[in-house]
Formats: structure tokens, C-alpha cells, sequence
């Protein structure tokens, strides 16, 4: 649908290895980046957004972006929208008030009530408590992964590639290897 042009699909993934890439502004600014490279339209309502802040010179804020990405999905005539949203659980959760995840969660569920009928989110994340209470009341679907055993399956498979390709492993015994796979298995939780 994309390839056609008859849908638009905005992805973001939060990376626990890019301290860039784990709040809120990084999830809006790739977002807004996105959409405008497929759509004159999107490409308007940010330039709008960047003239009013002086051609760049002044830093937007959040406010001004989650207005600028809801004026965006809110455009007439776009076609479908996909927003996939990636590891939530990246995101941390440790310091501040709100803490980054809060705010996340915060701005998806901003999105997520508008109830725009063209436009459709794909969260996902390990199942822990805070992002769960925060996402599960808005979804029309949810496929939990962590239960599957064609998951459970995958992890298994790359566990023992992993333990047949290393040559330090491969020199443990077979009960140790046993024993490591199945703690490695149990503690992946799906993930």
C-alpha cells in the first residue's frame, strides 16, 4: 500500500543503545521528519511550524511539535497512516517527573484518543505493568508475542546458534550447556 502510495507508514524504535533515541522529542521529531517526506501537505504544516520559530533558530517545543504532528494526521485527503512504535520498554522510566516513558506514554495515548479513522498505531514492548495500564485500554488488538511458542521457538533456536558458533561454549560440558540454555530461556520471558 505504501508502494502505491495509498498509505504512509512512520516508524520510530527506541534504542536502549542511543541515548538519542529514548524520549519523547526524539520520538515526535523522527515522526514529523517522516511524514513530511512522503506528503506536501505534511511538509507545509512543518515549514509553517518552522518559520514561526524563526527558520530553526529558536528549538521548538514538545507542545509545539505533538501540535504540529496532530495537525499532520489530522490533514484531509492523506490517505492511510501507520505509526509503528517500537520497544517501548526502551524507553526509561528511572528519573524525572514525568519520567521520558511517561511522557511517551502520555503523547501516544494523545494520539491514539483522537480516534482518527485513517490513521493506525502498532506499539510494542515487553509486558511490563506501567506500559501495559497506559496502552492496553486503547487497543483494538493486542498480540502478545512473549506467550507464543513460535517465539518461544525463535529464541530457543538463537540461543543454540549462538552456544554452537562459540568456541568458548562449546567447550563446556553438555550438562552446563543444558543448564544455561534453559536458564537463558526462562529468563528471556519472549523477549
Amino acid at each position: 500500500m505504501c508502494q502505491t502510495g495509498l498509505a504512509t507508514l512512520a516508524f520510530f524504535y527506541f534504542d536502549f543503545r542511543d541515548i538519542q533515541k529514548q524520549d519523547a522529542r526524539s520520538l515526535l521529531s523522527c515522526l514529523l521528519i517522516q511524514l513530511c517526506r512522503e506528503s506536501d501537505k505534511y511538509s507545509e504544516i512543518l515549514s509553517s511550524r518552522y518559520s514561526e520559530h524563526s527558520n530553526g533558530t529558536r528549538q521548538p517545543s514538545e507542545k509545539v511539535l505533538m501540535e504540529c504532528l496532530k495537525d499532520m494526521l489530522k490533514a484531509p485527503r492523506q490517505g492511510e497512516l501507520y505509526i509503528v512504535v517500537d520497544a517501548l520498554d526502551e524507553c526509561p522510566s528511572l528519573s524525572g517527573y514525568p519520567t521520558p516513558r511517561e511522557r511517551v506514554l502520555e503523547i501516544l495515548q494523545d494520539l491514539v484518543v483522537l480516534g482518527l479513522p485513517h490513521v493506525h498505531f502498532c506499539f510494542t514492548s515487553r509486558p511490563e505493568v506501567e506500559i501495559r495500564s497506559a496502552i492496553e485500554g486503547l487497543a483494538v488488538h493486542k498480540v502478545p508475542l512473549h506467550e507464543q511458542d513460535g517465539q518461544k521457538q525463535d529464541i530457543s533456536n538463537y540461543i543454540k546458534s549462538i552456544f554452537s558458533s562459540d568456541l568458548k561454549i562449546r567447550r563446556w560440558t553438555e550438562e552446563d550447556r543444558k543448564l544455561a540454555e534453559d536458564t537463558l530461556l526462562r529468563g528471556a520471558r519472549g523477549m
